[in-house]
This record gives C-alpha cells, sequence and structure tokens, in this order.
C-alpha cells in the first residue's frame, strides 16, 4: 500500500462532513484489512467525531475484532496503540478501544485454557510486557462486565495471572472501578466494601470517563441497598459536570431519580438521553440502548402515575379522616348536650316534688318550709352542676385524645 498517499488521503478529510469523513475513512481501513497490512499512521487526537486518522484506525481495529474477538487481537492491537498513538492520548483511547471492542465481542468469552495461553505468551514478550497484559485484561475484563458476570470478574482481577502481569497498572483507576463494578454485583461482596471502592475511584483527582463509567454502571446493577438511589442521582449529577453531553450519564442520572422518588426531574434526564444517544457507533448497540432507556422512561412513567394515585388516595383518607373526626366531635358534643339536659331535668324534678312534699306538710312553720326548700334547692342545682362539669371535663379529655 501507498502509505504516504494514505496519509494524505486522511489529512484532506479534516475539512470533510461527517458523511464522508466516516465513509473514506470506513473504505480506507477496509483496503488495509484486504492487503492485510496494518495502519502506518500516527495518531495524536482523541478526537474520535473529526480526527480522520483516529477514525481510520477505529475502524480498522473494529474490524479485526469483529473477525478474531480473542485476547490475541487485544495484545496486537495493544502493540499499535504503544507505536502510534501520542502519550497525551494514549489513555483515553486505549481505555475506550478496550472497553468498547469487549462490548461488540461479548458473546465470545474466552475459556481458562484461552486466557493461559495467551497470558504465556504476552508474559515472554518484551519489556511493552506489562501493557499489552493491561489492555487485554481490560478487553476480557470488559466482556464479563457487559454480561454481568459479577463474580467471574471479581475472580479473574484478584486472581488470574494475566491480571496479574498487568503490574502497575493494577493500582489505576479503572482497574480499581472494574473491582467496584464485580463487588457492586456479587452477592458474595458486602454493600460496605463496594461503596469503600467506589469513595476510593471518586475521590481520585485522575478518574477518567471510563472509569466513571463503570463505576455508575456497577452502582445502577447493584441489587438495591439504603441510599443506593442518592448515591446514584449524586454522583452522576456530578459527573454531568465534566462530561454534559453524555447520554449514558444522563441515564444513570435519570435513574437515580426514579430510585429517589422524582419522577418529573428523571423524566427530564431520560428524554435528554435519548435526544443525545447517537443513532450509530461502532463500539455501542443504537438498538440496544435505546431499548434500554425506552424501557427505563415507561418504569418512571409508571412510577409517575403510582404516585399521583397515591397522592390523591392520601388526599381522600385524610379527608374521610377530617370528616370522621367532625362527625365523632358532633356526637360527643351531642351526648354531653343530652346527659347535662337529663341532669338538669332530673334536678327540676326533684326539686319540684322535694318542695311539694315541703309545701303540704302544715307541721312546720312558713319558715323552716322556706328553709328546707332552700336547702333542697342548693343541693339539686349543686348536683346538676356537678354532673354538668364532669360530662364537660370527660368529653374535652377524649377531644383532646
Amino acid at each position: 500500500m501507498d502509505h504516504a498517499l494514505i496519509e494524505s488521503t486522511l489529512g484532506g478529510l479534516v475539512a470533510a462532513n461527517s458523511r464522508v469523513l466516516e465513509r473514506d475513512c470506513e473504505q480506507i481501513a477496509l483496503q488495509y484489512l484486504a492487503q492485510q497490512v496494518v495502519p502506518q499512521f500516527d495518531v495524536d487526537s482523541a478526537d474520535f467525531d473529526r480526527d480522520p486518522h483516529l477514525i481510520c484506525a477505529d475502524r480498522y481495529w473494529f474490524h479485526r475484532f469483529q473477525a478474531e474477538p480473542t485476547l490475541h487481537t487485544a495484545v496486537e492491537c495493544a502493540g499499535w496503540l504503544a507505536e502510534h498513538v501520542g502519550a497525551a492520548v494514549h489513555e483515553p483511547i486505549r481505555e475506550k478501544w478496550a472497553l468498547g471492542y469487549a462490548f461488540v465481542t461479548r458473546d465470545s468469552v474466552e475459556s481458562a485454557g484461552e486466557i493461559a495461553d495467551a497470558t504465556g505468551d504476552i508474559v515472554a514478550a518484551d519489556d511493552s510486557g506489562c501493557n499489552k497484559a493491561y489492555f487485554a485484561t481490560l478487553y476480557h475484563a470488559g466482556k464479563l462486565r457487559a454480561n454481568f458476570f459479577f463474580d467471574e470478574l471479581a475472580q479473574f482481577l484478584d486472581a488470574s495471572p494475566l491480571a496479574m502481569a498487568s503490574g502497575p497498572h493494577r493500582e489505576s483507576v479503572l482497574f480499581t472501578a472494574l473491582r467496584a463494578f464485580a463487588a457492586f454485583g456479587s452477592r458474595r461482596a458486602t454493600d460496605e466494601y463496594a461503596r469503600t471502592l467506589f469513595g476510593e475511584v471518586w475521590s481520585d483527582g485522575d478518574r477518567t470517563y471510563a472509569a466513571v463509567d463503570v463505576l455508575l454502571n456497577g452502582l445502577d446493577a447493584s441489587p438495591e441497598f439504603a441510599g443506593q438511589g442518592e448515591l446514584l442521582r449524586d454522583s452522576a449529577a456530578e459527573a454531568l459536570l465534566a462530561y454534559p453531553n453524555s447520554h449514558i450519564l444522563h441515564f444513570r442520572l435519570a435513574t437515580g431519580r426514579w430510585l429517589c422518588g422524582e419522577y418529573e426531574t428523571a423524566m427530564v434526564s431520560i428524554d435528554t438521553a435519548l435526544r443525545l444517544l447517537p443513532a450509530a457507533g461502532r463500539r455501542v448497540s443504537h438498538e440496544l440502548l435505546q431499548g434500554q432507556y425506552l424501557a427505563r422512561r415507561e418504569a418512571i412513567k409508571a412510577g409517575r402515575v403510582a404516585a399521583r394515585q397515591a397522592e390523591v388516595e392520601r388526599e381522600r383518607a385524610e379527608r374521610t379522616e377530617r370528616e370522621i373526626g367532625r362527625l365523632a366531635d358532633t356526637v360527643r358534643g351531642s351526648v354531653v348536650r343530652a346527659v347535662e339536659l337529663v341532669a338538669v331535668f332530673a334536678a327540676v324534678i326533684a326539686f319540684a316534688v322535694g318542695s311539694l312534699n315541703v309545701s303540704l306538710n302544715g307541721n312546720l312553720a312558713l319558715a323552716d318550709r322556706l328553709w328546707i326548700v332552700a336547702g333542697l334547692g342548693g343541693g339539686l342545682a349543686g348536683f346538676a352542676l356537678l354532673v354538668v362539669g364532669g360530662t364537660w371535663a370527660i368529653a374535652h379529655r377524649l377531644t383532646s385524645e
């Protein structure tokens, strides 16, 4: 192949529109594949939307992984990255390629024997062995993550010779984020352990977009625990300050708000995620993600309807309770009035009968009869007041309770 001509052609695509850029880069990548030649140009940008060199390399390695989704392909890709990608943009491209190609080839998880064979070749390689092992580790771990094999992922990262061969890369934020993902989803790990790993990555000033994505993915996939929704909501909102156009982060924010019962704002977030979701992409599946987003949108709608119905029922129950309270007050008041009336009426009858007997008793002087009548009236009046006061006190205590 005429590598100089290809470089010139790619350079001329810098100002091309996106349709021409995608088409021509794809054609050049297919030429490399047809002639079984590895691209010879260098990449010094992480702009996957506008850099022709990066787009062409991306197309090339996408087809390579599609044709042979193995750790050996991952090792070759890692070697090409080391030779042709600038140090300033090496990490974001490595992370995006390793996890992205893992996602699109997630149906081809390699066996323990295949991993062991690849590990042997990597360990026997040159000084770049730990870099190649790290890329291969991310690639295999990405497959396990895409299939939600939480326990297998945890075991692979902690004990696999391939992961061990990554050397100092085992301390990277993305490696720890993958361990946190496995811990969140595993039934064997505690919530506290998972959140500890989460905090280590989140507090790291060097955390990358890929690490954030993996962390929030694990938190979203975790079995329910206290504070899960709040942690997901707040973390996604913070991450969006740095990556405002990330559809997946808007999706995570929508999920967190949904878990917190904040249905109105959750609907805004999920609609934003759907609007930002690209119609095409080599390392993502538009149909799969769109299906997930629409399913979450329906869940948010259902939650909102249920919340509104619950609010109506609560208001109805409160109105019923108030009506019952007013009715009870009315009944208690009526009973009190009745008791008071009976007490007064009984006192009047007793006074009338008693005073009549005294009046008809001709053996007593008039003054004596008046004193007896007055005493009888006073006693009955006191009795009536006692009954009325006691009834009022009892009714007041019941009302206050």
